[in-house]
This record gives structure tokens, sequence and C-alpha cells, in this order.
């Protein structure tokens, strides 16, 4: 069986490069960056202060923060109203339901009202045997609806207190079915969701308890808030890092096209969540990115790159065009066809996310264009006459850290083929002389001199570029008029030895006892 991890399909065009890493860490900072990504914008876990069905009574305030006497007052009604719950199961008499729906809503109701609610309280005073007991089936639905609603804003509390939910985790999938309402489904998709946000562990648990299907069959649907629900629950679900959820995931009938229909009729709210199942699938599985591929998921993550200016949106679309490019090398040569109108279409999408304003499109766009300038030599000449080169020429003089990072990696990648048979990459001169000439040599020394060990050694690496290829024998004048000696004998007795033996060789061979001597 073929291994489907990250590290078993990675595009490595260029040994001993500037290119060698690009492609090689991308899948493995995927996930994390992802993570990062939708964390800062959205919570992995959300509470609900309004219900699938668009009711609750707890109004919206402007200061969600409660005072320590507001706490106390909160943790004492809260208990008394799983007591309450507690006499109205245990009562049978005339108007029992509505009498456990009443004292179900209270509960929700406290747990709904602040950004902090009273979870401590509630699991303290016994909710969760209590709520697993209104999730019977045959409950009614208005009873099932309360029920998961609590359950959903518990899971949404710390990391203890979302394992206490794991008693109830086969009833909320079981409602996930055909046969519940879609309020029913959409509130327990959601608790669900937060459970399987809360990390591996639990993810795991709701795997083999059977919650994908029946999450990923909600996604089929053409519109609605259940579908939103559902694929952000899907999208915590399938994380990883076990690439086998993902695989599963692109193998449920039909889910394929549910979000290739997503991405291209849906709404923007719809889309990103769509878009971070697009994101973990093509992170994490090597089966799912080939089936992505030969689908139309490039063309559309391209049309909503063009169309939309939502921030939400944008990332993870551009994320997962990142992933599709880095994860596989039938992307770049049979379907990024230089010529083709999908090529310039991604190209022009990734120019428009470069003059962004947001750093974090900036970053991604930087990404997406290394490994697709790690490609072919037509690849290389695409992007070197494109927008895209001053832009990026800009950024790598005055861009934050992190995206000058990104951008050293496609200039890098631009100038280079792959290797030679000495095992030093092959060189574009007209690419580099270019590029030297518009002042980009002293963005890279820059990155030398960095603590960051990635990037000081992409910087070396395109100093050898200059030092060797530069015509005339110029590269070693161009790099001492950069200070660049002083940058690279700073690793003379460096701790990281791939760095040292780089530094120290090339001064040794460029900048010996003999420099200078004819002049």
């Amino acid at each position: 069986m073929a291994d489907d991890s990250p590290a078993s399909h990675r595009r490595d065009p260029i040994k001993s490069s500037v290119g060698n890493v690009a492609a090689q860490r991308r899948r493995q900072n995927a996930v994390t960056v992802g993570k990062e990504k939708r964390e800062s914008l959205v919570r992995a876990k959300r509470l609900c202060r309004v219900g699938p069905s668009g009711d609750g009574d707890v109004p919206g305030e402007e200061n969600d923060m409660v005072t320590d006497e507001e706490g106390f007052l909160l943790d004492a009604q809260t208990s008394s109203a799983v007591e309450d719950l507690k006499s109205a199961i245990a009562y049978q008499g005339k108007g029992a339901m509505q009498k456990r729906v009443n004292a179900l809503r209270e509960l929700r109701r406290l747990l709904s009202k602040s950004e902090f609610p009273p979870v401590k309280a509630a699991l303290k005073a016994g909710a969760i045997p209590l709520l697993v007991q209104c999730l019977s089936f045959g409950s009614p639905d208005e009873q099932l609806l309360e029920a998961a609603w609590c359950l959903t804003n518990i899971a949404a509390g710390k990391p203890e207190e979302t394992k206490a939910l794991l008693p109830a985790l086969p009833l909320l999938i079981s409602h996930l079915g055909e046969k519940s309402s879609l309020p029913v489904a959409e509130q327990c998709a959601w608790a669900l969701g937060n459970v399987a946000g809360e990390g591996e562990e639990l993810r795991n648990v709701l795997l083999s308890q059977g919650a994908l299907p029946p999450l990923a069959r909600m996604m089929l649907p053409n519109k609605g808030s259940t579908v939103r629900t559902a694929a952000w629950a899907l999208s915590n679900l399938i994380k990883g890092p076990d690439p086998k959820a993902a695989t599963e995931l692109i193998k449920v009938d039909v889910l394929l096209d549910a979000i290739l229909r997503h991405l291209r009729k849906s709404d923007e709210e719809l889309a990103t969540e769509v878009a971070w199942v697009v994101v973990y699938l093509s992170a994490l599985s090597n089966f799912a990115t080939g089936v992505l591929v030969k689908s139309d998921a490039i063309l559309l993550l391209v049309e909503r790159l063009a169309t939309s200016n939502s921030l939400q949106l944008l990332i993870p679309v551009l994320r997962s065009l990142g992933n599709l490019v880095a994860g596989d090398s039938h992307t770049t040569s049979t379907v990024l066809i230089p010529g083709h109108e999908i090529t310039d279409g991604v190209i022009k999408v990734l120019v428009k996310c470069l003059k962004s304003d947001h750093r974090v499109l900036k970053k991604e766009a930087s990404w997406v264009l290394s490994n697709i300038a790690a490609g072919s030599i037509e690849h290389k000449r695409l992007i070197y006459s494109s927008e895209a080169v001053p832009l990026l020429l800009r950024l790598l003089s005055t861009a934050p850290f992190d995206i000058r990072k990104e951008v050293a990696y496609v200039l890098g990648n631009l100038c280079v083929t792959p290797t030679g048979g000495d095992g030093k990459p092959n060189l574009i001169e007209e690419h580099l002389v270019s590029l030297v000439q518009r002042g980009c040599l002293s963005g890279f020394i820059d990155l030398v001199r960095s603590a960051d060990i990635e990037a000081a050694r992409v910087g070396l690496q395109f100093m050898e570029l200059v030092l060797r290829g530069m015509p005339n024998g110029d590269g070693p004048k161009l790099v001492e008029q950069e200070d660049g000696i002083d940058a690279m004998e700073r690793y003379q007795f460096h701790e990281n030895e791939d760095l040292r033996n780089m530094a120290n060789g090339l001064v040794d061979k460029y900048f010996g006892e003999n420099y200078g001597i004819d002049e």
C-alpha cells in the first residue's frame, strides 16, 4: 500500500540550490501554517450564541466581560439550572416534556450568556449525564436541539471540559443522520466540530465512532447554514496529522462534486468554509491532492481569487492553490502549462495578492510563486517576464522578514535550472544578471545576516550564484560592495556545520590571498 503521508511525494526539482528546500518544506509546514491562519481569523472552537434556526433569546451585549461578582452569580444560577433539569427529567406527570424543554432552555440561556460561559459550574453540578439522557432517540426536536446546544457550548470550553463530552459523542453522531431535522443535525455537527477542534486525540475518537461519513453527507445540499457548519466541522475533523481521514473524506461518493459546486456557486461565507476543507485535504493527503488537481479545483480557486476581496476567503483559497502546486508535480507539468489561460490566470491572481495590503496574502502568494518557479525553465521565464518580478524585488527590500524569506525563494529559483553533473545548479545568466542589476543582492545578504538558519542558507546559496555566475568575474566585487564578506565571516565559527562550511568555502574560494591582486 502506497504511503499517503505528506512526506511521501514532494517535488524536489533542484538539488543543492536555492530551490532545493522550497518544495520539501512546504508540505511539512502546510498544516501548521493553515492552522495558524485559520485560528487567527476564526477560533477552532465556536460558542453558539444564536441557534441554527436563528432563534435565541440571549441578547448580544457590547461588553461580554463578566465581573467576579457576576461570575459567582452565573455559576450559582447554572448549578440551580442543572438541579432543575434533574428534577424535570425525573418528573413523569402532566406536561413533563415541556418541563424538560423549559429546564434545558434555561441552562442553554446561561451557557450562552457571555463569551466565557459557566461550563465548570455546569459540569460540577452533573450536567453531562442529564444532557445525554435528553438526546435519547424519540425525544422531540425542541428537546434535542436545546440539549445539543448546551453540549456545543460546553465543548467550546477548556480542553478538560471538552473531553467531558465523551459520553455524548455516539448520540451526537447518530443525530447527524437523515432522519433528524436540519436544525438538530446542524447543532449536533456544531458540537462535534468543537470537539474535533480540541486536538488529535478527540479527532481520533470521533473518526473511530464514524463521525466523518454523516458530516460529509451534510455537505451535499446546495446551500444553507447546515452545509456551512458541516464544512467547518469537517475541516476540524481532518486536520491530522494522520492523512487517513482526509483520504477517506475525498473518497466519499459525490463529495468532490459538492466541493466544486460550492466553490463555483456558493456565497463567500460558505465558500470560505469549503476552502478550508480543501486546505486540509491538499495539505495532508497525496491521494486527495491528486483527485483535486485532476478536477476543476484549480480553475475555481483562481476564479475566487480573481473576484473576491474577502480576506477570510482569500487566505484559504490561496493556501489551497499553494498546496496543490507544492504537492504534486503533475500540477505544474501538465496543468499549469505556460501559454494556457489557466496558467496566465494563476499568475494574475498571485500578482493581485502581492499588491494587497494584507501581509498574509503577500506571504502566501510568494510561497505559491516559489513552487511554480521551481518548475520548468518555461515556468521560470513566465514569472520572470510577468508583473510579479518588480513587486518581488520591492518586497525583498521593504517587507517584513517572513515575507522577504518567501520572496527570496522565488527570485532564487528564477535563476537556476536543475543540477548539473558537478552537483551545482545550472545558471540562467540572463535572469541572474538582470535581478542583480536591479538591486536584489543586498536583500539576500541581509538574509545571510539574519538569525534564521533557513533564510541564511538561501542568502548564501544566492551569493554563490552571484560569485560563480556573474559575467567577467564581477561577482566577488559586487558581493564585496554590499559588505557580503563581512556577512559570510560571521559564520566562521558558527554552530551550524552546513552554514559554516558553505560560508567559509565561499570566502576561501573567491576572497582568498590572491583576491584583488590584479587590481
